[in-house]
């Protein structure tokens, strides 16, 4: 549903457009448009704000608000911003695979940078630099104000990984839900009951706990009563050897990789078995989920097509002024040697 100063805001666009409010006349009131609307006058100033802000009005202390010429459109720097939390990080995939062709063609530069950038520039200087940028979301609340005050401005955000529900800001994702329930449902077929989910961070992000309910749905859906909470203190790899002995865990469902590859060795030097004893399935498919041994199965993500409908939405945002939706890309099941069927007599 689109917010009521939007309503406004569109509305008053339309009408300086076709020529009811022509170029010199003066504009509703916050309070007439408060009566007419039915809003609070926070909503109605909100919306005259941002068409002063689009350079449509000017408003003048003590007569109101005038229709104006609008301003001239900035010409485009052809610059596309990419910000990502750390320069080398594993855990992250490749976008730039499927990024990189899709803005080349367009004839725009990426400047792939991290965080620290941003210790360094405002929100007006990234406006002035770029024509838009693609952000991965590390944690849903941090650089809220600067991508606020980005929006605000209307500059063009394609977010990834994480839906930032405090901003109207598209998402290109992976379908984490999907893949926790089959990786989970993959375990199951194998004959596994007593199957654990595995965190790596104490409060689990946003995408970690999809995949977590996904987990949950597939053993709900199979009616199988033993489950991980979120609160439970030894479902990490420090002790997932006591976790796994106090419940007769014979699987484990991962946060990603990198914590999946972890529990293996803490399960190998506790003198467990893999696949015999104890099955494992992570997430992500980074390069080293094929070379630890056992090979590692996992849910893979499709890091290619992600990075490609990220500049697709970006690049239609910039040129056509309008908004694109949020996408959900399909996961993958790679099954490789860090599973097995469950078998009593093993």
């Amino acid at each position: 549903m689109e917010p009521l100063y939007k309503t406004i805001l569109n509305d008053l666009k339309e009408q300086i457009s076709n020529g009811t409010l022509p170029l010199g006349s003066q504009v509703p009131t916050e309070k007439e448009l408060s009566d007419t609307y039915g809003v609070s006058r926070i909503t109605s100033k909100r919306a005259l704000t941002e068409l002063e802000q689009l350079g449509l009005i000017e408003r003048t202390r003590g007569k109101g608000s005038f229709v104006k010429e609008p301003s001239p459109q900035k010409n485009s720097t052809k610059r596309i911003l990419f910000l990502l939390p750390f320069s080398n990080d594993l855990s992250l995939g490749n976008f730039s695979e499927g990024l990189l062709p899709v803005v080349q063609e367009e004839q725009f530069e990426v400047m792939m940078t991290n965080f620290d950038f941003l210790t360094s520039h405002q929100a007006s200087d990234i406006a002035q630099e770029f024509d838009g940028m693609i952000y991965y979301a590390d944690d849903e609340s941090q650089h809220l104000d600067l991508l606020f005050d980005l929006s605000f401005q209307q500059f063009p955000i394609v977010v990834l990984d994480k839906q930032l529900h405090d901003l109207d800001l598209p998402t290109v994702l992976s379908d984490n839900l999907a893949g926790g329930k089959a990786a989970c449902d993959y375990l199951i077929e194998q004959g596994h009951t007593q199957i654990a989910y595995i965190f790596g961070h104490l409060h689990p992000p946003q995408s970690t706990r999809q995949r977590y309910l996904g987990y949950i749905r597939s053993l709900k859906e199979q009616q199988l009563t033993f489950h991980t909470t979120l609160e439970e203190k030894l479902a990490n790899p420090a002790n997932v050897l006591e976790y796994v002995e106090k419940n007769g865990i014979t699987a484990l469902v991962c946060e990603n990789d990198l914590v999946a590859i972890e529990a293996m060795r803490v399960l190998k030097q506790g003198g467990y078995q893999l696949p015999q004893q104890i099955s494992v399935i992570g997430f992500d498919d980074i390069q080293a989920a094929s070379l630890v041994d056992p090979a590692l199965t996992t849910i893979s993500q499709n890091f290619k097509e992600i990075g490609a409908l990220a500049g697709q939405s970006l690049i239609a945002w910039i040129k056509t002024g309008q908004q694109p939706d949020s996408r959900k890309v399909d996961v993958t099941l790679i099954t490789r040697n860090s599973t097995k069927e469950y078998a009593t007599n093993d």
